[in-house]
């Protein structure tokens, strides 16, 4: 169950989805996090899933992270948009949940937008956080302390995503003009 993706050709994806990172290595910026003695990349590296929410502006990776770490980690990865879900769609997420946990495989819940679900929502993720159904993954362009409810913030740690610098999105465009099999064909000096 993914409401985020749909079965589009490559060739006709955005390329900012067609250069989406494909493993951690290529994540660019964010050192905050991925440094090599932060606690994200330490609990990344070492495969212990906790769950967290990604406050950042758009574009700084949330999604991106979060896919990655259900990659790396080989668990099971659900994504949804709290701006296009509704409760019968978090009913079966949960379930999902439930079920891989029963085959000894663990479940990222991923909600985009999670600060738009209301009080009652977000409630409807804590049984399932508590008991290891879901490692819950939310991402929000909000401050977490006024757009979450405290439940769900106990339950989970906050980390800040920063917008990119200039030489991080120079690195970007450099990887999208030299990428012959995802990248744009376009010949472009360094001025």
């Amino acid at each position: 169950m993914s409401v985020m993706t749909a079965s589009i050709p490559e060739s006709a994806k955005p390329l900012a989805e067609r250069m989406r990172p494909r493993n951690i290595s290529e994540v660019i910026g964010q050192p905050q996090l991925l440094g090599p003695d932060t606690a994200f990349s330490r609990a990344l590296h070492e495969g212990r899933l906790h769950s967290a929410i990604l406050w950042g502006p758009p574009g700084t990776g949330k999604t991106t992270l979060a896919r990655l770490l259900a990659k790396h980690t080989q668990a099971s990865f659900i994504a949804l948009s709290a701006v296009m879900s509704g409760v019968k769609d978090i009913r079966a997420a949960l379930e999902q949940g439930r079920d891989n946990l029963q085959h000894q495989k663990k479940t990222i819940l991923f909600i985009d937008e999670i600060h738009r679900f209301n009080k009652s929502q977000q409630d409807a993720f804590l049984h399932a956080m508590e008991n290891g159904e879901i490692i819950l993954i939310g991402a929000t362009t909000e401050n977490p302390s006024f757009a979450l409810n405290n439940a769900l913030l106990s339950r989970a740690r906050v980390y800040i995503l920063k917008s990119l610098d200039q030489d991080a999105i120079v690195t970007l465009l450099r990887r999208a003009l030299n990428d012959p099999e995802r990248g744009v064909k376009l010949k472009v000096s360094d001025e």
